[in-house]
């Protein structure tokens, strides 16, 4: 019988996770993308930012000693990012964030949980929820993804990190 492809979802209760080449499985990675709303961040009363970043950075501490954080970073104000585009072989690059939203992107988390609800569990622990949104999504595994498009990589080790 065939094995499940890697990052494959398993119908039911079972736990989802990357299939190593052991056979065993391991838990999957999720990013938690945390936006912010300028304007409720503005509203806080004085004082209380450094309040919820304290939590955030301590809520962050103890994930990475459960040994479920993998990584961890506020990004710059959007003003100062660049969008990209190219369309018909013509590059255009444009100041700030791609489209006009109350929400920016501020930074994000990697995290490594069982399933998605862990991973929304732990998200829903994030001050940030308060002033604006936090996404989470399953990371694919980018080494199956190579191996696949380039099978001459098949049974080679994994690329350095």
């Amino acid at each position: 019988m065939r094995q499940p492809a890697v990052n494959a979802r398993v119908p039911g209760p079972q736990r989802l996770g990357i299939r190593q080449a052991s056979g065993n499985i391991t838990d999957m990675k999720f990013v938690i993308l945390i936006y912010t709303d300028a304007a409720l961040l503005d509203a806080l009363p004085a004082g209380q930012f450094d309040a919820k970043m304290r939590d955030c950075l301590a809520h962050a501490d103890e994930l990475r000693q459960d040994g479920r954080l993998v990584d961890s970073q506020m990004l710059e104000p959007a003003a100062t990012a660049k969008s990209v585009r190219v369309r018909n072989g013509r590059r255009t690059i444009v100041d700030g964030p791609f489209t006009e939203t109350k929400e920016l992107l501020a930074g994000f988390n990697l995290i490594e949980a069982e399933d998605m609800d862990e991973a929304v569990r732990i998200a829903a622990e994030f001050p940030w929820t308060q002033t604006g949104c936090i996404e989470v999504r399953a990371v694919q595994d980018i080494e199956a993804v190579r191996r696949r498009v380039n099978p001459s990589l098949a049974g080679r080790a994994p690329s350095p990190r």
